[in-house]
């Protein structure tokens, strides 16, 4: 796993990580994000016209298929933190806030607290993970924090970073961070005041509930299961080991993995931090176990969920549970795939 690289600027938080294969993706493998966000506001008008025209059966699936749109949206959130969505920084550092603001989330706050993720992956100092990755907490603690993550990630998201930025011995120390944590948390709430007012003003809610509300809380909950199949349940202390990987090599799981932006692949963007999401299908042989902690990579997503789901009744991450006795009434698997 690579750290973070150091960098005079307290608010350059971007990793770096090793470079390239010289082959160049095609370029819509590299348009992605942009290919994903006009499709989105493509589905939006469409959902729009469908509400007006009251068009209930073609306003459903189309809630549905925003937000899946707008979960990979949420990823390009997650590129722009390690500045890799634009090759402009000021337009990746936009897009990074602009979609902070629209999923209640600090963009200089999430990068912040997601340095500690690839720097201290699956410890107790990986402040993405808790309450998981501490042997000090309650199974119910865990299990209840679990349930709002995957029920009402739109919230509990949010609530996590922001727990990392107010609790005592918070990792994110630096004033110049911290201040501009300050003025975005500012912004989301002066954004999204206007906005409510607006709508109750012109009574405009059924717009705001299809629209944003509903596909935002299923993206925000497929962004937690996501995050959940790639690491809860894993002892391990590698890229590999403490992460799940999904190579699918059917037509389904690619188009899948291209609108996840290739998060699938999420074992290789944790051994390669500075590379983009276009290029890690190349190397998904690099994904094959070393060593027995080692995950393999599940041949879909399905598989890796069902494995994920023998691990939710006592969630835990990391090598600290290794020692620690098991909860009783609720074991933890370590089935691999496969």
């Amino acid at each position: 796993m690579n750290a973070a690289a150091s960098s005079s600027d307290p608010l350059d938080l971007t990793v770096k990580g090793d470079g390239a294969d010289p082959h160049e993706p095609h370029w819509i493998s590299r348009s992605a994000f942009q290919i994903l966000v006009f499709v989105l506001v493509f589905i939006q008008a469409g959902l729009m016209a469908a509400l007006y025209h009251e068009n209930w059966w073609l306003v459903v699936p189309l809630v549905l298929l925003a937000g899946h749109f707008m979960h990979g949206v949420l990823i390009g959130f997650h590129e722009a933190s390690h500045g890799l969505l634009r090759k402009n920084r000021k337009f990746n550092e936009f897009d990074g806030v602009f979609i902070g603001i629209l999923s209640l989330t600090s963009f200089s706050l999430y990068r912040a607290a997601h340095q500690t993720h690839h720097m201290h992956l699956a410890t107790e100092r990986d402040e993405e993970l808790w309450p998981f990755v501490d042997p000090q907490t309650p199974r119910w603690l865990r299990r209840m924090a679990a349930f709002l993550e995957l029920t009402f990630g739109l919230w509990f998201t949010p609530y996590l970073f922001l727990r990392t930025f107010f609790r005592a011995n918070s990792p994110i120390r630096n004033k110049r961070v911290r201040k501009r944590i300050w003025q975005e948390i500012i912004g989301i709430v002066v954004f999204w005041s206007v906005v409510v007012a607006t709508v109750a003003w012109f009574g405009l809610w059924k717009y705001y509930l299809c629209l944003y509300l509903l596909p935002a809380m299923m993206a925000a909950n497929l962004q937690s299961w996501r995050k959940y199949v790639e690491h809860v349940g894993l002892r391990g202390t590698s890229a590999t080991g403490a992460t799940r990987s999904i190579v699918d090599e059917g037509w389904t799981g690619k188009v899948l993995a291209y609108t996840l932006l290739h998060e699938p692949f999420h074992g290789l963007h944790h051994r390669h931090l500075g590379m983009h999401h276009w290029e890690l299908p190349a190397r998904a042989a690099e994904l094959a176990p070393r060593t027995e902690e080692e995950t393999a990579p599940y041949s879909s997503y399905r598989l890796a969920v069902l494995d994920l789901l023998r691990d939710l009744a006592d969630p835990k991450v990391g090598p600290q549970w290794r020692s620690q006795p098991k909860s009783p009434e609720a074991p933890s698997s370590m089935a691999m795939p496969g």
